[in-house]
């Protein structure tokens, strides 16, 4: 496949997954919120959206969005783990597949009635990806080294 289509294809990818990885979190807040006052149905209901969004859309989306990454640093690897600004978005990428992670885990919690932080505690969390994407996107266009 020509670089293009596959670059194009993985930034529909990134944009995919980073859309879950905003929302989730989110889901969260509600979920934790629904918690605290008591509406059983609503946390039951939230934990259907999380564990949907979470399996059917965030974890492929990030699947792909690695593949399609590894195909076109696999055109020119060399060349491109040479540039510093390569080897600090792939690191940010790691901190970014940390966070997924992250995200099942506490998933993993609500569905076991175990839900350690306050709705406080999960809009903080929500906002991390959003200091790694604007990292990324600024390395990525400016190449600053």
């Amino acid at each position: 496949m020509n670089y293009l289509w596959l670059k194009a294809f993985h930034i529909i990818a990134i944009v995919t997954w980073f859309a879950a990885l905003f929302y989730l979190p989110r889901l969260f807040v509600y979920h934790t919120q629904a918690e605290q006052e008591g509406d059983q149905r609503g946390a039951e209901r939230f934990c259907v959206m999380e564990r949907k969004l979470y399996r059917g859309i965030m974890t492929p989306s990030m699947l792909v969005a690695l593949a399609l990454g590894l195909a076109l640093l696999s055109m020119n690897f060399t060349g491109y783990l040479e540039q510093g600004w390569m080897r600090t978005k792939l690191a940010l990428v790691v901190l970014l597949l940390i966070y997924h992670f992250w995200c099942g885990a506490l998933l993993r919690q609500f569905a076991a009635g175990v839900n350690r932080h306050s709705h406080v505690w999960y809009r903080i969390f929500n906002e991390l990806p959003v200091f790694i994407l604007v990292f990324v996107v600024v390395l990525v266009v400016v190449k600053p080294w």
